[in-house]
C-alpha cells in the first residue's frame, strides 16, 4: 500500500514538473527546433550562449525589471503584513461598537470587482504623478481586505490567556500586539507573506498601464514585450520566463511548510 502511494506521488511530482522541464527546454534551444515539426522531448544541443542573449537584449532590460517587482513586491508584503495585522487585531481585540460595521465593510469591499475600482485607482495615481515611478506600483497595493479578514479570524483564535498576562504587567493592546501576539503569531505572518509575495510578483495587468517609463516595467510587463504583433521571440521569452520564476521557486521552497501551517490556523471553517 505504501508502494502505491509513493507511486503515485511520483508520477503526481513528475506531471507537476514537465511544464516546467518544457519552459527550461524550449529557453534553451534554438528558434528553429522549437518549432521544427519532429519535436523531441530531449534537445539535440543545448544553447547556454541564450542566457547572455537574453541578459544582453537592449529592448528589454530583464535584470532592471526583475529588481523592479523584488522592490515592489518586498513593499508591498511588508505592507499588507503591517497595516493588516493592526487591522486584523483591531477588529478582532479592541472593543468598539462600530467594529462590527467596520468589519462588514471591509468585507464588502471583496465583493466589489477590480475592474470597477481600476478606473478610479489609475486617476487618483496619475493626478499624483506616479505614473512610471514606483509610488504608483507599490502604494495602491500596500491594504488587502482579504488578507485583513484572514488576520481578524486568526487573532479571534488567538489564546486570550497570554493577553491577559501581558495586561496584568501593564501593557496596552499596542504593547500587547507587538510584545506578545506578533511573536507567537509568527508562522501564520510567514504564510500570508509568502502568499502576498507571489501575488505581487505576478501582477501584470496594473504595472503594464502605471509602468510605463521602460525603467519602472516590471518583470511580467518585460516578459510581454517579447511577444508583439510584429515579432515574437520564442526561446528568449520561454527563457525569461523560467528566470523570472526562479525568486517565486526559492520562496515557495523555503516557506511551503508555512503555507498549509497558515491555512490551518487562519480560523475560517470549512
Amino acid at each position: 500500500m505504501k508502494a502505491l502511494r509513493y507511486l503515485a506521488l511520483s508520477v503526481a511530482a513528475a506531471l507537476f514538473l514537465v511544464p516546467f522541464y518544457l519552459v527550461i527546454r524550449n529557453g534553451l534551444v534554438s528558434e528553429s527546433e522549437i518549432s521544427a515539426t519532429s519535436w523531441t522531448f530531449l534537445p539535440s544541443s543545448v544553447r547556454w550562449e541564450n542566457f547572455a542573449e537574453l541578459f544582453s537584449d537592449p529592448a528589454v532590460p530583464l535584470v532592471r525589471s526583475m529588481l523592479n517587482s523584488l522592490v515592489v513586491a518586498v513593499l508591498q508584503t511588508a505592507g499588507q503584513l503591517l497595516l493588516c495585522s493592526m487591522a486584523g487585531y483591531g477588529l478582532a481585540r479592541i472593543p468598539h461598537r462600530y467594529s462590527n460595521v467596520v468589519f462588514y465593510l471591509v468585507v464588502a469591499t471583496l465583493m466589489i470587482p477590480a475592474a470597477v475600482t481600476f478606473v478610479p485607482t489609475f486617476v487618483v495615481v496619475s493626478t499624483l504623478g506616479w505614473v512610471s515611478d514606483l509610488r504608483g506600483l507599490v502604494i495602491p497595493g500596500l491594504f488587502s481586505g482579504f488578507t485583513a479578514f484572514l488576520f481578524r479570524q486568526y487573532f479571534l483564535n488567538f489564546p486570550r490567556e497570554l493577553e491577559e498576562a501581558a495586561r496584568i504587567d501593564g501593557l496596552g493592546h499596542w504593547g500587547t500586539f507587538w510584545r506578545v501576539v506578533v511573536p507567537n503569531s509568527r508562522g501564520f505572518f510567514a504564510a500570508l507573506g509568502v502568499i502576498a509575495f507571489v501575488t505581487s510578483w505576478n501582477q501584470f495587468l496594473w504595472p503594464l498601464v502605471i509602468a510605463q517609463d521602460q525603467d519602472s516595467w516590471t518583470v511580467q510587463v518585460a516578459l510581454s514585450t517579447f511577444l508583439t504583433a510584429q515579432s515574437i521571440n520564442v526561446h528568449e521569452l520561454f527563457l525569461a520566463a523560467a528566470v523570472s520564476v526562479t525568486p517565486l521557486v526559492i520562496v515557495f521552497v523555503a516557506m511551503q511548510r508555512w503555507l498549509v501551517r497558515g491555512v490551518t490556523e487562519s480560523g475560517i471553517k470549512g
